[in-house]
């Protein structure tokens, strides 16, 4: 999928699209083919980091320990120290929790109270600290770095349905920002296919209140040009065929006639 390609698409979205009074999502749809997700080797669990926040504050939530909470209130949504875990005992307070952040993070020295105390409640939502989008932390990471990347992060499961869908940006995004984002989550997935590209269906992009719009593959560079040629060559060809019938059949009448 070419950059041009995303940006017709995008121009047609918001020209089909009516105005409202509130910024609309745009979200990228794939669909997928030829996966067999009951195949480990067919599922896909990645991480993609965007180059543009997506108009979304994405919430951060800390799980540590004592000695570095005040390094990471300074950065962090909600920071839970490892002296309170007991209080999340109750799965009422940890699915209240689990719903209110997009990201958790946490020490690797705490990871196994973590996984004791949240792991029911965040695993099934796949919001368990993980070491690919750089969740499981030490004392010297960069805090504000992480939380400033995590703002553009998303991450890409497909493991029930062969069917992705996120939001990569809002309609008052610049266009080039948009396509830079739904560029960067389509090659992740892509690279995480067993098949690349062959196993992508259809790729759509949609505003909150639109209908979709499919992104088509336009003609390679001279493709065009290339497909006239080859249509002038079968009308030449069929000409030559008629003419040559002709002859002939003019050079039979002749013969009769003598």
């Amino acid at each position: 999928m070419e950059r041009k390609d995303i940006l017709n698409a995008l121009k047609k979205l918001k020209e089909t699209s009516p105005k409202r009074n509130f910024k609309q999502s745009i979200d990228l749809i794939i669909a997928m083919k030829g996966l067999d997700l009951k195949k480990p080797e067919h599922q896909v669990d990645v991480f993609s980091e965007m180059h543009y926040p997506r108009g979304k504050k994405i919430k951060v939530c800390a799980l540590v320990s004592n000695e570095i909470i005040s390094k990471t209130k300074e950065v962090f949504d909600n920071v839970v120290p490892e002296s309170e875990f007991s209080k999340y005992q109750d799965k009422r307070i940890v699915k209240k929790l689990a719903r209110e952040y997009d990201f958790f993070i946490a020490q690797s020295n705490t990871m196994p109270k973590v996984a004791s105390v949240f792991g029911r409640y965040l695993g099934p939502k796949g919001k368990m600290p993980n070491p690919k989008a750089g969740c499981v932390i030490t004392p010297d990471t960069n805090f504000k770095a992480l939380y400033e990347k995590l703002q553009k992060t998303i991450r890409i499961s497909v493991k029930i349905a062969p069917f992705f869908q996120c939001l990569v940006g809002k309609d008052d995004m610049i266009d080039e920002q948009l396509a830079e984002n739904i560029l960067t989550v389509y090659n992740s997935l892509v690279h995480a296919l067993p098949s690349e590209e062959n196993n992508v269906k259809s790729v759509y992009l949609k505003m909150t209140m639109s209908p979709c719009v499919r992104i088509s593959k336009g003609a390679p560079e001279g493709e065009e040009k290339k497909g006239k040629v080859k249509t002038e060559t079968v009308k030449n060809k069929k000409t030559k065929e008629k003419t040559k019938a002709k002859k002939t059949e003019e050079n039979k009448e002749e013969k009769s006639e003598e």
